[in-house]
């Protein structure tokens, strides 16, 4: 989308009202029944002319910090990074191609994550180079064992 029309009017009535259309009552709610669908898709279901992934993620982002569930949302994002980067699964072996996709999902979850976690995500990633999941590894959605391992909730 490069006209810019996902910007144009209020995008947040519209976001809303699409995701009510849907029968949600919130962009998390959406969001969360489609766990491993990349910002972009989420965006596209919602309007694929007139709904970008950012607005998605910035409406994730508000209703996680109102609900004290970031770290939630964090792990969240990492899932999509990885069913987009490594459809797969985590590779048997890091050769250069497996390489790149690996640093394509942990950059892109990176640079979704939000200043109060970016410490935390910093040691996940260290964690993840350090002691690599299971060859196939693919989290379903948030409350994977391995990802409350490596980032476990502290919202209270």
């Amino acid at each position: 989308m490069t006209d810019g029309r996902a910007w144009r009017g209020n995008w947040v009535v519209r976001l809303y009202e699409r995701v009510r259309e849907r029968g949600y009552d919130s962009v998390t709610a959406f969001a969360e029944a489609r766990p491993t669908a990349s910002l972009v898709e989420l965006a596209e279901e919602l309007g694929k002319d007139d709904v970008a992934g950012v607005q998605v993620f910035k409406a994730m982002v508000e209703e996680a910090e109102r609900g004290r569930h970031l770290t939630r949302l964090v792990r969240g994002q990492l899932v999509r990074e990885l069913w987009r980067c490594l459809p797969d699964g985590w590779p048997v072996v890091l050769d250069d191609a497996n390489r790149f996709k690996v640093a394509d999902a942990l950059s892109a979850w990176s640079s979704h994550t939000p200043i109060t976690h970016e410490k935390r995500v910093e040691q996940a990633r260290a964690s993840l180079r350090a002691k690599p999941p299971p060859p196939g590894w693919r989290p379903l959605g948030p409350d994977d064992e391995l990802l409350r391992t490596l980032l476990p909730d502290e919202e209270a």
